[in-house]
């Protein structure tokens, strides 16, 4: 199958850079520079990233008919509007705890402490950037990398996750957990 002209609909999209944000680019290195830090990211060869008037473009090197290439033009231009974000905002993520004594609770360390139901506690460390917090039930995850942050909530998520019967785990805020019935209750039924 043949499409038009082999664009990226993406990735043929300039990304307006902001005020207070400083670009660079050297060699296949994109280093941005905002008010909440840095990021800096290296792409392959075969994607070229420019500056031109106060925007970013981000192109093909060379004509290609690889389809791997051409899905990673759109990953890329969405990678770098991600970078320019998380430096301007920063991302988030917040994760709920449910269960009768669960909890979790904050190290001196930066590390995470999660009572889950388990016979032991659960530790798990912040990678560098990464900022959690706990207030009762709530988890927040914060930093400006989006997949670091987005990584961060998936272990922790991963420990426990909402169970099905009784949806005791934890969960995204605003996460919907089908339950299911109970072998009681289908009995029942029946």
């Amino acid at each position: 199958m043949k499409f038009g002209n082999n664009m990226s609909r993406i990735g043929k999209k300039p990304i307006l850079i902001p005020a207070g944000v400083e670009v660079k680019i050297e060699g296949r290195e994109v280093k941005i520079k905002g008010p909440k830090g840095e990021l800096s990211r290296t792409f392959p060869f075969e994607i070229k990233v420019e500056v031109k008037e106060n925007q970013i473009f981000v192109s093909l090197s060379k004509e290609t008919s690889d389809r791997k290439v051409r899905a990673f033009w759109g990953t890329a231009r969405a990678e770098i509007f991600n970078m320019i974000s998380g430096v301007v905002q920063g991302f988030e993520k917040k994760l709920q705890i449910e269960g009768i004594g669960y909890k979790a609770a904050i190290l001196a360390d930066g590390s995470i402490e999660l009572f889950v139901g388990f016979s032991h506690t659960v530790k798990i460390r912040a990678p560098e950037g990464i900022k959690l917090l706990v207030e009762k039930n709530i988890i927040t995850i914060s930093g400006i990398d989006k997949e670091m942050v987005g990584q961060m909530a998936a272990i922790i998520r991963k420990t426990k996750k909402p169970e099905p019967y009784k949806g005791k785990g934890i969960r995204y805020v605003g996460e919907v957990v089908r339950k299911k019935v109970g072998k009681k209750a289908v009995a029942t039924a029946g």
